[in-house]
C-alpha cells in the first residue's frame, strides 16, 4: 500500500510517501516540503501568532493535496516540540483540524526518541549490538540507549538548533561572548543526563540523525546525499571541534556557502553544532555514524507493525 507521513516540525513540515507492506522496507516514492520555521513564529507569550497558524493550515493544505495526488491510501500525521510547547497548542489543533480535517497527533519528546531509535534500529540491524542514538531537530534534542528495539532509556531536551538560535544568537555573527553562554547553558542541560545512561555502560554504535547531523558530517567531509542512501557517512569529534570556532566566525550567507548547507538551515548550524560537540564530548564519543533513517521512517514502521499484527 501507500502511506503518508506529515511532519509538522519545528523548522519544516514535511510530507513523505512510501510504498510498503509489513514486513518490507519502506521505499520512499515521493516527498513534499515547506520551510514553516513553527519554533520562530512563537510570540512573547509563547503561543503561535495568527500568522504563523494561517500559515500551518495553509502548508497542511498543500500536503494533503500532495498526498491525494500521489495515491495515498492512509495518511499519519503528527506534530513535534514546537507545537507540543506552544501556550496555544489547543487552539492551534482545533484551527488545523477544523479547516483541513487533520487531527494532529502530539508526540511527546520521549515518544520522539523511541520512534527515531526504532527506525535506527531497522537500518543497522540486530548486529549493531547496543546504540546509542542522538537527534538534533528544531525544537529540541533526543537521546536514546537500548540494545532492543525499545529503547532502556530515552530523554528529549530543550536544545533544537532552531530554539537555541532564536534565543541566544543574536547577531550576525553571532559576539563571542554569546557563544560562550550557549555553549555553557547546552553543555550544563546535556550534563544532567549523561549518568542516567552511562548506568547501562558503554554502546557498540554511536548513531546520529537529523538535517543537521547530516550537513555538520558534509562540511566536515562526508558523501553527499547523491551518492545515495547507502554510502557510510561518519562524523568525528576532531572534525567537528575545528569547525565549531570556524562557523562561529561566519556570517549566514556565508555558511550557506558551505557544501550541503541549505539556505534555510544556515543560520542554524552553529547551535547545531555546539550541541553536536557537546554531546559527542559528555558521552564519550570519538566518531558517531549517520542514519538516513530517523522519526518519520519510525512512524512509518510502528503502523506497519501494527497492521502485521492486525
Amino acid at each position: 500500500m501507500r502511506l503518508g507521513v506529515l511532519d509538522v516540525g519545528s523548522n519544516t513540515v514535511h510530507l513523505l510517501v512510501v510504498d510498503a507492506h509489513p514486513g518490507a522496507r519502506p521505499l520512499p516514492a515521493h516527498s513534499h516540503k515547506a520551510e514553516l520555521r513553527l519554533a520562530q513564529l512563537l510570540d512573547d507569550s509563547g503561543a503561535i501568532d495568527d500568522e504563523g497558524i494561517h500559515k500551518l493550515v495553509a502548508v497542511v493544505q498543500d500536503a494533503l493535496q500532495a498526498a491525494e495526488d500521489k495515491g495515498v491510501e492512509d495518511l499519519l500525521t503528527f506534530a513535534t516540540s514546537a507545537v507540543r510547547e506552544a501556550t496555544n497548542a489547543d487552539d492551534v489543533l482545533a484551527r488545523v483540524e477544523q479547516e483541513t480535517g487533520v487531527r494532529l497527533q502530539v508526540l511527546t519528546g520521549a515518544e520522539e526518541a523511541r520512534l527515531t531509535f526504532l527506525a535506527v534500529r531497522r537500518w543497522f540491524g540486530w548486529s549493531a549490538g547496543k546504540l546509542l542514538v542522538l537527534d538534533i531537530g528544531g525544537g529540541s534534542l533526543e537521546i536514546a540507549y537500548g540494545i532492543d528495539e525499545e529503547p532502556d532509556t530515552a530523554v528529549s531536551l530543550p536544545l533544537g538548533a532552531g530554539r537555541l538560535t532564536a534565543g541566544w544568537l543574536p547577531g550576525d555573527p553571532p559576539t563571542p561572548e554569546a557563544v560562550r553562554a550557549l555553549r555553557r547553558h547546552v553543555r550544563t542541560e546535556i550534563a544532567r543526563t549523561v549518568g542516567e545512561f552511562s548506568r547501562f555502560g558503554a554502546p557498540d554504535h554511536v548513531v546520529a540523525t537529523s538535517k543537521t547531523f547530516k550537513q555538520l558530517a558534509r562540511i566536515a567531509g562526508a558523501a553527499r546525499s547523491a551518492e545515495g542512501l547507502y554510502v557510510q557517512r561518519e562524523l568525528k569529534r576532531e572534525s567537528l571541534e575545528a569547525w565549531v570556532p570556524r562557523l562561529a566566525g561566519m556570517t549566514v550567507e556565508q555558511r550557506a556557502e558551505l557544501p550541503g548547507v541549505s539556505d534555510g538551515r544556515a543560520g542554524q548550524l552553529l547551535a547545531g553544532a555546539l550541541v553536536a560537540e557537546g554531546a559527542m564530548d559528555l558521552f564519550g564519543v570519538e566518531n558517531l555514524e549517520i542514519c538516513p533513517w530517523a522519526l518519520r521512517e519510525g512512524v512509518i514502521l510502528r503502523r506497519l507493525d501494527h497492521m502485521g499484527s492486525d
